[in-house]
């Protein structure tokens, strides 16, 4: 190899794909926050449906945690969803 050949560019990454990886999104109480979040997923998973999220209240009743168990195949469609959903105007973070 030369010093002006590329090396492959290798993605660094914890996670063994595929996998069910828990995503957190949490946002303002909204009746249509987990269905606009379903949607979202659905771009990147499409069999992907709300008996795979966990729903929570905050105590004051103001914000609503979605843990959804989505399936992933590859570090870039985690990506993408993770961009996906932090660039939803429901959500306000994503863990």
């Amino acid at each position: 190899m030369t010093k002006f050949e590329q090396l492959p560019e290798v993605e660094e990454t914890l996670i063994e794909f595929p996998t069910n990886f828990p995503i957190k999104v949490m946002g303002e109480t909204h009746d249509d926050f987990a269905s606009e979040i379903t949607r979202t997923i659905q771009l990147h998973w499409p069999e992907f449906d709300t008996h795979l999220i966990e729903m929570r209240g905050s105590s004051n009743g103001k914000y609503l945690s979605l843990t959804c168990l989505v399936y992933v195949t590859s570090k870039p469609q985690l990506d993408d969803i993770y961009r996906s959903l932090t660039s939803h105007p429901m959500v306000k973070v994503v863990l």
